[in-house]
């Protein structure tokens, strides 16, 4: 059996299954991840956890946390188990193969100071791609309503569930999550520049929390001459540019 070749995210920071075996990097996970980190927790849940970047990046965030990852594709699961193994994560985290829909029969109610996802983007009516890739993107296993269900049962009571989706369903997100008994206290707009328009947000909603949502200066991944901004060499690790 072939064995995977890995990738650095940055000098000395976690290790990923190098792009083209089925899996890509994407900012979104890395930017949810440090967004989420910013709340403490000791049990983490990761639903739709896919390669497991999330997991292992909030892993090694929180340092004295433990982690469960759900995952409905077995070749996904299996990434996620090779990229926690090889960030030596192990005995810190748990990958399910199972449909996080079926979430009643899978973890005990409220057991998770931190439940994070970084869900499919679009809609039954916006589907966007066959194949492997179809559950990463689009609502077809799984709906905003499915996350925020098993989101709200995981999550302890005072606890937090993070994500990062679309603009054009914020609305519907945050309706989604009150409706789930998730209060939304949160909220970061993430664009490329500054004086564009955003096309991420990051929510924080909590289990059982009191109505009141703070809403952060917005992210922006470049400066106004497309040079990396400060926020990205923060969270990426990279060294100040000349």
């Amino acid at each position: 059996m072939t064995q995977p070749e890995f990738d650095d995210l940055w000098p000395g920071g976690p290790r990923f299954v190098r792009s083209g075996a089925g899996f890509a990097l994407g900012t979104d996970s890395v930017l949810l991840a440090d967004f989420a980190a910013q709340r403490r927790a000791r049990r983490i849940a990761d639903l739709g956890c896919g390669a497991g970047v999330l997991t292992v990046l909030l892993l090694r965030a929180l340092e004295q946390a433990a982690a469960v990852g759900i995952e409905l594709q077995p070749d996904a699961a299996q990434l996620a188990r090779d990229n926690i193994r090889a960030n030596g994560l192990s005995d810190r985290a748990q990958i399910l193969c199972a449909d996080l829909r079926a979430h009643r029969t899978l973890l005990p109610a409220g057991s998770f100071d931190l439940v994070v996802a970084n869900p499919p983007y679009f809609g039954l009516d916006h589907a966007v791609c066959d194949g492997r890739m179809q559950h990463a993107r689009d609502e077809r296993t799984c709906t905003m309503q499915d996350i925020c269900a098993a989101m709200a049962y995981l999550t302890r009571w005072g606890g937090s569930a993070a994500l990062v989706h679309r603009p054009e369903r914020l609305s519907e997100l945050l309706c989604t999550l009150t409706a789930a008994g998730l209060e939304p206290k949160r909220l970061r707009t993430v664009a490329y520049k500054a004086d564009a328009a955003p096309n991420l947000v990051l929510v924080e909603a909590r289990r059982g929390g009191k109505p009141g949502l703070t809403v952060s200066p917005p992210l922006a991944l470049c400066t106004p001459v497309g040079a990396d901004s400060d926020e990205i060499r923060r969270i990426y690790h990279r060294r100040t540019q000349p």
